[in-house]
């Protein structure tokens, strides 16, 4: 299906539906044994979401093309890497919704899983979606070597020098003052890591040439830092209801954030000037970034 004239609500629609069909094919079904195990992974999974490190997995993808290809020939192997990182952005709010780490009850606007489950199904649902989103990257139509890239790309993306090891950082941080310098570090792990990862993903499947994928690297590593620094920017100005999980909730536990070291106009600013690095990255790719340009004002601009 050829996205390419759609305007981008229509786009970005037509990516969470792609994804949505993708997670649907990969995940167990419900009442395959263990059917309980199996309910609570696509309870987690498919219970909505804005989708946005699979539509950037789309996005690159779209960008890195060689001119001259269609994009519908890499259609499946996208789809599959989109699930991937879907299904470990969706192990890692398991975890990181339980008692033993951010201790949370509502998630997009739902129970956690911990709540709905108890908290030994919750820890095997996470446990069961990781090595799942490699089996995706594994089943790409495309060359050897780039599943290879992909595995290898989210492999470090997703763990202790990434998305874990931020993790890890965030709950060492908790009653401790952080230089933004520190806090900088550990949300370029915790967040921006697997949003990176995502943009990565994208430009492998579809052969991005070096000079391509390094704007890439450039434009995830900025706009990684951007979601995180507005997500620490709605914590402190939409409510619980428009947030869809429990507001105010670092500020309640003494989390440093963005807004309670630089304050909330600084942290806007901040915001805007890594938007603005994000989109100078990839002004070289032309109309083939169009996707990721949306993607970046769509990032900025949320407001839930």
């Amino acid at each position: 299906m050829s996205t390419g004239s759609m305007h981008f609500q229509d786009w970005l629609e037509a990516c969470v539906n792609n994804v949505g069909m993708a997670l649907e094919k990969a995940l167990p079904g419900a009442t395959e044994v263990p059917a309980q195990l199996h309910e609570a992974m696509r309870y987690a999974t498919l219970g909505g979401g804005k989708r946005v490190r699979a539509t950037l997995v789309y996005a690159a993808g779209k960008a890195a093309l060689q001119q001259g290809v269609a994009i519908e020939s890499y259609h499946h192997a996208l789809d599959r890497a989109a699930a991937a990182v879907e299904l470990i952005h969706a192990y890692s709010l398991i975890h990181d919704d339980l008692p033993c780490m951010d201790d949370d009850v509502l998630r997009r606007g739902q129970p956690t899983v911990h709540v709905r489950f108890g908290e030994a199904t919750a820890m095997l649902a996470g446990d069961a979606l990781q090595p799942l989103a490699f089996a995706e990257l594994a089943k790409m139509p495309v060359a050897p070597a780039l599943v290879v890239q992909a595995v290898q790309v989210l492999g470090q993306v997703a763990g202790s020098l990434g998305m874990v090891g931020g993790q890890a950082i965030d709950l060492a941080s908790v009653n401790q003052t952080l230089s933004l310098e520190q806090l900088q570090f550990m949300h370029r792990l915790k967040t921006g890591a697997l949003i990176e990862g995502s943009v990565l993903l994208g430009a492998i499947v579809t052969g991005a040439t070096s000079e391509t994928r390094q704007a890439l690297e450039t434009y995830g590593s900025a706009i990684g830092l951007a979601f995180q620094i507005v997500d620490d920017i709605l914590d402190v100005t939409v409510d619980t209801e428009g947030l869809g999980k429990t507001a105010g909730k670092d500020a309640h536990e003494n989390k440093p954030t963005y807004v309670s070291i630089m304050g909330l106009d600084e942290s806007r600013d901040f915001a805007r000037k890594l938007h603005e690095v994000a989109l100078e990255a990839i002004k070289p790719l032309g109309d083939s970034a169009i996707r990721l340009k949306e993607l970046a004002d769509f990032i900025i601009h949320r407001s839930y």
